[in-house]
């Protein structure tokens, strides 16, 4: 599939025997490459809050896991994921 991007480097494509000139006349065709270059500088990070959420066990589990193991096992298990993700 075709990649057009504009003067802002924001991407377009087209489907196969679409008319670029008619549907993106203020663009550009560029390779899958340049593509891909483009979508990896415009990646924002996670921040550390975003990555632990994604790791935090659910709420069920850790319930769970204080009735089964105790105060100490949940603290432990939230407290590997503060470690692997500190604050910035």
């Amino acid at each position: 599939m075709p990649h057009f991007k504009d003067s802002e480097n924001k991407l377009y494509w087209l489907d196969d025997g679409d008319d670029p000139a008619k549907w993106l006349p203020n663009c550009t065709l560029i390779t899958d490459e340049e593509a891909d270059a483009i979508r990896a500088s415009q990646v924002v990070p996670l921040t550390y809050a975003q990555k632990r959420a994604s790791e935090y066990p659910s709420f069920a589990d850790q319930f769970d896991l204080l009735f089964h193991g105790g105060i100490n096992a949940w603290k432990a298990s939230i407290q590997a994921v503060k470690d692997k993700y500190p604050k910035a």
